[in-house]
């Protein structure tokens, strides 16, 4: 059987800042084609210094970093970001445009796309995030919310095969985060190849199939949502918190928790009906 070569593959990677902190310490990560990839860990973990690798913005001081085959080391941030769509975690970072349409252009004429083209996927995308109503207003007139969907957009325009998100929730009301959820899935039917580094773990079971866990420049697991978020250990080493229905389960079926899919509600409740009400015993 033929073996599919990451489109990601971050190999023994170390990262010195000019300041001579260390932010990454030795990290290996293979990411797949199609795969939706969390990268989680607490603040200071190394979670966007190493997703900053990933389309060359920043270059390894020891090891390397291949994006379907490249070696990032040997390549602008300008080719990677043809391949790579990095949206940082503040969209006031990469607004610039005197439109919102404006905006979601700039990439794809920078890239040389024709004109018709470049209206067809910019009006595509702001619809997609449902911003085509504000296609005339400055990006500055917008909610926090609205902006980093703005940025979003403006990587989805150009369809990059790779989309990497940087706590693409983080300040997101439940109304915004349905909308992001939407352009996940929307994503996945698409085939798209997903990375978003967050802390919000309620989110990150809905969408993800691996978790990889950040802590002090370097990996400490990866695995699936169930095998990362059940293990106890390792999430107070990484100072991160299981979903509420992680703790739930465990505390009304004890140890029988691992058995039960427990991302899901309805499968929760009826595993406790099943039980006979453990906690009452």
């Amino acid at each position: 059987m033929r073996l599919v070569e990451p489109v990601i593959k971050v190999e023994d990677v170390y990262y010195k800042y000019p300041d001579g902190a260390e932010a990454l310490k030795g990290v290996n990560l293979s990411i797949a084609s199609g795969e939706f990839v969390a990268i989680m860990g607490e603040n200071g973990a190394g979670k966007t210094t190493l997703i900053k690798h990933f389309n060359g913005v920043l270059k390894p001081t020891g090891g390397r970093v291949l994006v379907k085959g490249m070696d990032t080391r040997f390549h602008s941030v300008a080719e990677l970001s043809r391949i790579v769509g990095l949206v940082f975690q503040n969209p006031d970072h990469q607004l610039f445009g005197e439109t919102v349409f404006d905006e979601v252009a700039f990439a794809l004429k920078n890239f040389n796309f024709p004109r018709d083209v470049i209206e067809r996927r910019a009006e595509w995308a702001l619809k997609v995030m449902e911003l085509y109503r504000y296609k005339d207003r400055s990006p500055y007139s917008l909610s926090v919310g609205e902006r980093k969907r703005l940025a979003i957009a403006a990587v989805l325009a150009y369809d990059p095969e790779i989309l990497v998100l940087d706590e693409p929730t983080a300040g997101q009301d439940y109304v915004q985060k349905e909308k992001i959820s939407e352009m996940l899935n929307l994503l996945r039917t698409m085939g798209k190849t997903v990375v978003i580094v967050t802390h919000d773990v309620e989110f990150v079971v809905e969408h993800v199939n691996r978790i990889a866990v950040m802590s002090d420049g370097k990996i400490l697991a990866s695995a699936s949502p169930r095998e990362i978020l059940s293990n106890y250990t390792l999430l107070r080493r990484s100072h991160l918190l299981p979903p509420q229905s992680v703790r739930l389960a465990r505390v009304l079926l004890g140890e029988n928790y691992l058995k039960v899919d427990f991302y899901r509600l309805d499968n929760l409740i009826r595993a406790i009906v099943e039980e006979g009400e453990p906690w009452r015993r």
